[in-house]
């Protein structure tokens, strides 16, 4: 079920109060919590999309990525990187936020932010035109719930208990909305709108 872009329209970063973009972290979690197997394992969340449109759908309305060093690091090694994004069915530019950039990457899509998260929000939504700007990776993700920039979290669960690996969350609390409920052929969705005060 695609997600409307922009029904929870916010202003991001600062020095960004002209530019407004939903911003949304899609997360796959086992049913008992994890977002990553042993060893940064992600086949089991792969498999549990296979027959599940979420993830094209998910892609159609993402504008842009913002992401955390370490997930760009797992992805280029093990998942073929900014390629393997959506199954490869992405395409667009992906600004990785980190405090050690390397060389500038040969990906012309991939630029690597070293001046805090507000520049890596602002440089996305700019980005993103009219589309949402996604987050990947779970520190960047609560940095942006922390900042209460974060607009929604699509938690999509997948049919598998993997008993080990990394817990989806921690450290930051926060109030939700009541969910969007969907079920998928594969997993089931729940959309959550941050609560804003």
């Amino acid at each position: 079920m695609p997600r409307r872009s922009g029904d929870g329209v916010r202003h991001v970063g600062n020095g960004a109060g002209d530019l407004v973009s939903s911003l949304v972290w899609h997360i796959t979690m086992s049913l008992d919590g994890f977002i990553a197997g042993p060893d940064d394992t992600m086949q089991w969340a792969f498999d549990a999309f296979d027959q599940d449109r979420s993830a094209e759908d998910a892609g159609q309305n993402t504008g842009a990525i913002v992401a955390g060093r370490r997930w760009y690091d797992v992805a280029t090694a093990r998942y073929d990187g900014v390629e393997g994004i959506y199954g490869g069915a992405w395409e667009g530019p992906v600004f990785v936020l980190t405090h050690r950039p390397p060389a500038p990457s040969a990906d012309p899509s991939v630029t690597f932010v070293s001046d805090g998260l507000d520049a890596a929000l602002e440089i996305a939504v700019r980005a993103a035109g009219d589309l949402d700007v996604e987050v990947f990776g779970a520190d960047i993700a609560r940095q942006c719930l922390a900042a209460g920039y974060l607009d929604e979290i699509a938690v999509h669960i997948a049919p598998v208990l993997l008993g080990d690996g990394i817990p989806w969350f921690s450290g930051i609390a926060a109030d939700l909305d009541a969910p969007e409920v969907v079920t998928g052929s594969s997993a089931t969705h729940l959309y959550y709108r941050v609560a804003k005060s």
